[in-house]
This record gives C-alpha cells, sequence and structure tokens, in this order.
C-alpha cells in the first residue's frame, strides 16, 4: 500500500536533490546511509507543506506513518522528515507513554546524534516531564534504566531527557541518569553529560557548580568544559588538562 503523505516528501525531496552536497553531507555525518543533499530547513518546510495536504487522523496512522518512513528510509533526509512528521505540534495527542516502545526504536535504529538527540530533547523528554508533572514517574523511572544500557544512544536519550525543561528539571532524575555515565569512555556519552549540566546551568548555576565539584574526579575533562562554559567560580571549577577524549 502506498502512503499519500510519505510518497509526496519522497517526491519532493526527490526533486530537490543536489548530488554535490549530498557527498559532503555524507562525508560530514560519517553515514552509511547516503543524502538527497536537501538542507535540513527546506526537509522540515517540505515536509510541513506535505502534513497541510495529506494530515495523519489518527495515532494508529501517525504510528504506522512513523515506522514506515523511518525503516523504508533510502535516504537520510527522509529520517529527518521522519522526525518533523513525529514532533508536529498537531500530532502531540497521538504521543503517550506507550510511544515509549517506537521512540526506542528510532533510536536504537538510528543510533547516531543527529537523530538521536531530537528524539530525545523533543519528543522523550517532552513526555518524561509532563508525565511526571501529572503525577506519573513511570517515564523518569524508565530513563534511570535506559541510563544504564550499554546501547550508548539509549543512556545518551536518558541524560539528555531534560534538556530544555528550564525550572522543571528534576534533579534527582538528573543526577540519577549522570551517575551511571560518568566514569564511561565514550565520547557521545561525556559530551552529553557536559550538555546536560550546561543546560540546568543556565537557571540553576549553583546546582551545577556543586555538582561539578563534588564530582570532579570522575567527570571527564569533556564534560567538565562542557559543564562549566557558561559558569564563573573559583579555580577549582576549572578541568584538569588532561587528554582523556
Amino acid at each position: 500500500m502506498t502512503n499519500p503523505l510519505i510518497d509526496t516528501i519522497v517526491m519532493s525531496l526527490e526533486a530537490q536533490a543536489n548530488p554535490e552536497r549530498a557527498e559532503q553531507q555524507q562525508q560530514y555525518m560519517k553515514s552509511p546511509m547516503p543524502f538527497y543533499g536537501v538542507t535540513v530547513p527546506e526537509v522540515r518546510r517540505l515536509t510541513k507543506v506535505a502534513l497541510r495536504d495529506h494530515p495523519l487522523e489518527s495515532r494508529k496512522e501517525f504510528e504506522a506513518t512513523i515506522r514506515s518512513m523511518w525503516d523504508d528510509a533510502a535516504r537520510r533526509e527522509e529520517w529527518y522528515a521522519t522526525l518533523t512528521v513525529a514532533t508536529a505540534s498537531r500530532h502531540r495527542p497521538f504521543i503517550d507513554a506507550a510511544s515509549m516502545p517506537l521512540f526506542r526504536h528510532l533510536i536504537e535504529s538510528g543510533a547516531w546524534w543527529d537523530v538521536v538527540d531530537d528524539v530525545a530533547t523533543h519528543l522523550v523528554g517532552p513526555l518524561v516531564v509532563s508525565s511526571r508533572a501529572a503525577g506519573a514517574p513511570e517515564l523518569s523511572d524508565l530513563m534511570r534504566r535506559w541510563a544504564k544500557e550499554d546501547n550508548i544512544w539509549l543512556a545518551r536519550t536518558a541524560v539528555l531527557c531534560q534538556v530544555g525543561a528550564k525550572e522543571d528539571v528534576d534533579q534527582s532524575l538528573l543526577a540519577d541518569v549522570l551517575e551511571p555515565n560518568l566514569t564511561r569512555k565514550e565520547f557521545f556519552l561525556r559530551k552529553a553529560i557536559g550538555w546536560a549540566l550546561r543546560d540546568y546551568a543556565r537557571v540553576n548555576p549553583e546546582w551545577v557548580r556543586r555538582y561539578v565539584e563534588e564530582h570532579r574526579s570522575t567527570l571527564s575533562g569533556l564534560s567538565m568544559r562542557e559543564a562549566t562554559k557558561h559558569l564563573t567560580g573559583p579555580d577549582c571549577l576549572k578541568p584538569p588538562i588532561v587528554t582523556d577524549e
């Protein structure tokens, strides 16, 4: 069966293809999947136009479309288009705790920062925050489990799930998802730890300052540099000069 939304998006991307840019994009992203050579803003614009003409009317249709777009993607921009569909405000009623297996599938099969971070901060994260606000902590507990996963992209998602939450950050959850990852060697986890702390420092610098001071012996140099990038304070916040990345 054909899907008019998917067909329209793919045809639009094919029409805008730029082989020279596609090669550059693939090299930059170190992606085994080829590109069309369409910029991300243009992918989002084309997808939103297609959505206006071919709206998804039910949760079942929404999830089936996301899975089909993602799993059958031939070019990486089709993944970006899938995430544009998934994060569209009109589809928020279709997203709840039962969506987490779908999001896990996107994370595990995407397995690279350009798509995982979008899922983490625009799909998983807002759902974790809103569920907690509604008195349902189950998704926070799920993030604690993901933080301990061997799959670094699930762990990265757990670390990043409150980025952008500002005053709604659960400090206990943040500490709990950071703790099992502090001594892990993976670059993308160390970078995520620094990003999560730096983001929270915008609203609660004292908490981040204390956290960094208390975990100085286990935080990597990369994580410390990222976490303290916008902090001012005593010399003890300066990361050690090491080459651990």
